[in-house]
């Protein structure tokens, strides 16, 4: 019988310490979230191809899709065309030029031959204005012509920025994954008609999830960014703890958040802290867990810390 009581006294008191284990009091309680990003279509068009499913894993840079490109391309061909035509103007008045410098030439020619002729008493005065009057006539004529080229010019400029504009549509056509992350919610279906800006899925990388937890002013001077802390979700049986490392932390004070019912805790100005955790695979957005500071972490709160100190944006 004393033996039975001895054993029965152990059981309890071990029972007592498992059960004040259990019953630790977390530092924070909150939600995990990630970076949702919407991806949407640069386009309007039929959706032609859309691979998308939701919980499917996407590379950074994976083709996803592509909007219908054929009206870009008729386009493209209808300004490639006007360009060959513009050109060939361009080329009629290049070709002018060309005939007027070549007179041009010829006369500078005349004009050094005279001038020879004049120093040798064998040639007039007359002779050598007949000559430099002809050459200002024909510089004349080349500054008409250029004149001329130049609204040419202008329009093959601007062709040639429609052109650009064009080519950086039908790129934008093709869907390109622009990170690594899960396909959270599928917006659009193939053969749909798109349209710029219109949402087509939403993703979000949750190799890496971010914990939201919110905590006193005092326990501020307990906790600093890079610092490292342990996260608890329930489990079937008991908690699962993970590794935690506090990223950001908030330099203005909020209310308390509706998600803690205790009406003197939703009074309370509180700090939002959020915590990096590595996923197994096992936490989702939502989810709520909690965050214990380590024990020398813990025995800094309350040591007269003055408001304001030591947060950090």
């Amino acid at each position: 019988m004393k033996i039975t009581k001895n054993i029965f006294g152990l059981f309890l008191i071990g029972s007592i310490l498992v059960g004040c284990k259990n019953n630790e009091k977390a530092d924070g309680y909150g939600n995990f979230e990630a970076t949702e990003i919407t991806i949407s279509a640069e386009n309007s068009g039929k959706l032609i191809q859309f691979t998308v499913e939701e919980g499917q894993n996407l590379e950074k840079g994976a083709y996803v899709g592509f909007i219908d490109t054929i009206p870009l391309s008729l386009k493209r061909d209808q300004l490639l065309a006007s360009k060959t035509i513009i050109y060939s103007k361009s080329n009629s008045v290049l070709s002018q030029i060309n005939v007027l410098n070549a007179q041009l030439k010829t006369a500078a020619i005349n004009k050094n031959r005279t001038e020879n002729l004049i120093r040798e008493n064998a040639g007039t005065q007359k002779q050598l204005d007949d000559i430099n009057g002809e050459i200002n006539v024909i510089q004349k004529q080349i500054k008409s012509v250029e004149s001329q080229n130049s609204p040419i010019i202008d329009e093959l400029k601007s062709i040639d920025v429609q052109l650009k504009q064009v080519e950086d549509l039908i790129q934008k056509s093709y869907i390109i994954n622009p990170i690594n992350g899960t396909v959270l919610t599928e917006y659009a279906e193939p053969n749909e008609i798109t349209s710029f800006g219109k949402p087509l899925y939403k993703i979000a990388d949750l190799n890496t999830m971010q914990l939201r937890v919110y905590v006193s002013e005092s326990q501020l001077s307990s906790i600093k960014i890079g610092q490292d802390v342990t996260v608890k979700v329930d489990d079937k049986k008991d908690m699962k703890s993970y590794k935690g490392m506090i990223t950001w932390i908030a330099s203005v004070a909020e209310f308390t958040p509706k998600i803690i019912q205790t009406k003197e805790e939703r009074v309370n100005l509180v700090y939002a802290v959020k915590i990096d955790v590595i996923n197994d695979g096992g936490l989702k957005i939502g989810m709520p867990a909690e965050m214990f500071l380590s024990p020398a972490s813990r025995s800094k709160i309350g040591t007269g810390f003055s408001k304001g100190k030591g947060v950090q944006n």
